[in-house]
């Protein structure tokens, strides 16, 4: 069932307000999966239910960060980065904290739908060009090859070109190309010893962020709407809610 939390509510749309409207990048990704979603979170202040916290996921995130820091700081390609044959190091500016901060991120504010956008990076590398290249971490434990071309992990790709946008409109060269550093939890060791072992898959990804501005737009347009989208025949949530309003309606008094 969607959550309402009414302290939420000074953060919502309001269609009359000239103030600009903050807009995160998980945001626009629940747009793209559903505007009735989206509308409702944003507009009304019920939002989805939180998903469970992927604490190891988090903590492989932290420990790379760490790791690539220290060739940062040294100016020199990681590992990983030589093995995959990327000519490039890690990228060493100085908004980088605030970049890789998930209460500030990249931030753009986008004139034509009035939207602060922001988006928190996992890391950058420069290549020799000084073009700045966008990666994602990402952490899973599966049988079989990895990769990104699964259906659900479309999302994946959308996330890292939603970062390529911010960046090109923060003035930066951004190179087409991005890294996911897909890390996997190996399951076939004979006994765990209180250790996990990783395989780790350096894959190139050329992204297209052409869809952002349409999709900000029809964004503005869907919370402006006096009332909320249709259901959308995908979303589980909203298939979810449907059943229990039908339930609800048909049950005596």
């Amino acid at each position: 069932m969607s959550e309402y939390n009414p302290r939420r509510t000074r953060n919502l749309f309001d269609p009359g307000s000239d103030r600009p409207f903050s807009l995160s990048r998980s945001k626009v990704e629940l747009f793209v999966n559903c505007p009735r979603c989206f509308y409702l979170d944003r507009r009304l202040g019920v939002a989805p239910p939180p998903g469970p916290p992927f604490n190891l996921n988090s903590a492989v995130d932290a420990l790379l960060k760490k790791e690539f820091d220290v060739y940062r700081r040294a100016g020199k390609p990681h590992p990983l980065m030589e093995r995959a044959g990327v000519d490039a190091i890690p990228c060493d500016r100085p908004e980088l904290d605030d970049w890789r901060n998930n209460f500030r991120g990249v931030r753009h504010h986008h004139a034509p739908t009035h939207f602060t956008l922001s988006g928190a990076i996992d890391d950058l590398w420069i290549d020799g060009d000084g073009d700045l290249i966008v990666v994602d971490y990402k952490a899973t434990s599966k049988s079989g090859q990895l990769g990104i071309d699964s259906p659900w992990q479309r999302a994946y790709k959308r996330q890292m070109e939603f970062y390529q946008w911010l960046l090109r409109r923060n003035a930066c060269g951004v190179s087409a190309t991005g890294y996911f550093i897909y890390c996997n939890g190996l399951r076939d060791r004979d006994s765990f010893n209180q250790r996990l072992e990783f395989e780790v898959a350096v894959i190139p990804y050329a992204g297209d962020d052409g869809w952002v501005e349409a999709t900000l737009g029809a964004a503005r347009e869907c919370l402006e709407q006096p009332v909320p989208p249709p259901s959308s025949p995908d979303c589980e949530q909203c298939r979810y809610n449907d059943t229990v309003h039908l339930l609800f309606a048909d049950s005596p008094d």
